[in-house]
């Protein structure tokens, strides 16, 4: 009779018992959640044929004393035993997250907090830290490099200093030695290509024209010319509407006013993007100095090797911009 009794209850263990109340469901378990929380968590999406088996197994295997947080997917039925073994383990799903035309810090906190459970203000409090990676040679002004535009697998549960440290990994393996030895060659730092990435992504529509870009401001560069980017001017003011630079804009007191400050500005205006840094690594060897979008509203731009010859593309484009009535 034991015998018989102990197969029956095994079976009621161990047989597909728990289903999921509509094809697929998430049960999320908050950091800091209680077993009484995690039961009305499992209530609202599992059904549990025997809850007599489920709270015995789970008083066996002291769950309530190892719950771990985490966002776990059930879309198919489950055994009593395989769904607290998932629940006690961490054994949970992870969460893409995909980010790209990322201008600030800001910005990816709202990203991030949106798809995880860390909060913005979490994110930004570890970020605004600079002794939480100033070891490894980041500054306030340059930390968004290590942010890759791409799409990355993450546990739902992780924090921010989980998130620096698995972006860190993937910005070290993205610098391999083949990159790492390109922007050697061309005088410049990691965070240097980086920046001037960000630059040329806000800068340029066109792909094939990222690596001439590139080439003018290395150029420039070189010459000890400002870089007179427009992007770091929309970055200084906070204002990525700004369609039109105008000359009031210019005057904005900012390191990162490269119409005013020679040189790099201290980090990068926006998340740099891979295409924007192999550009940089792949810059075009050429003598222009100058470049101006097309009066033709193309998205091309118009390059030149002296000041006089850009002046004209620039007054093409300046009346066309007077002509569509846009002044800002």
């Amino acid at each position: 009779m034991i015998i018989i009794f102990t197969m029956l209850f095994s079976r009621l263990l161990f047989e597909k018992s728990v289903f999921p109340k509509e094809d697929s469901v998430v049960l999320v378990i908050s950091t800091g959640s209680s077993y009484s929380n995690v039961l009305d968590t499992l209530n609202a999406h599992l059904l549990i044929k025997n809850k007599r088996a489920f709270n015995w197994l789970v008083k066996r295997k002291k769950y309530p004393d190892l719950i771990k947080p985490g966002r776990y997917l059930v879309n198919n039925p489950k055994s009593i035993n395989e769904l607290i073994d998932m629940l006690r383990s961490g054994n949970q799903t992870s969460v893409r997250v995909t980010f790209n035309n990322i201008r600030t810090m800001e910005q990816l906190a709202e990203r991030f907090g949106r798809q995880l459970e860390i909060d913005s203000v979490d994110f930004m409090m570890f970020f605004s830290d600079v002794s939480n990676y100033s070891k490894d040679g980041f500054t306030k002004e340059n930390i968004i490099s290590i942010f890759i535009p791409n799409t990355y697998d993450f546990f739902w549960n992780t924090d921010a200093k989980g998130i620096y440290t698995r972006m860190l990994r993937e910005y070290n393996r993205f610098w391999n030695s083949e990159r790492t030895e390109k922007a050697e060659k061309l005088g410049l730092t990691r965070s240097d290509v980086s920046i001037l990435a960000s630059i040329i992504d806000d800068e340029v529509n066109k792909k094939e024209e990222k690596p001439v870009i590139a080439g003018v401001y290395l150029n420039r560069l070189k010459r000890g010319m400002l870089l007179q980017a427009c992007p770091t001017i929309k970055f200084a003011m906070n204002d990525f509407t700004i369609t039109r630079v105008l000359n009031v804009h210019l005057q904005v007191e900012s390191p990162y006013n490269t119409y005013k400050y020679k040189g790099l500005p201290p980090g990068p205006v926006g998340c740099p993007s891979i295409e924007g840094i192999d550009a940089v690594l792949n810059a075009e060897n050429h003598d222009y100095l100058f470049f101006v979008a097309k009066a033709d509203f193309s998205g091309y731009h118009n390059f030149s090797r002296t000041h006089a010859q850009h002046n004209r593309y620039a007054a093409d484009y300046q009346r066309e911009l007077n002509r569509r009535r846009i002044f800002r």
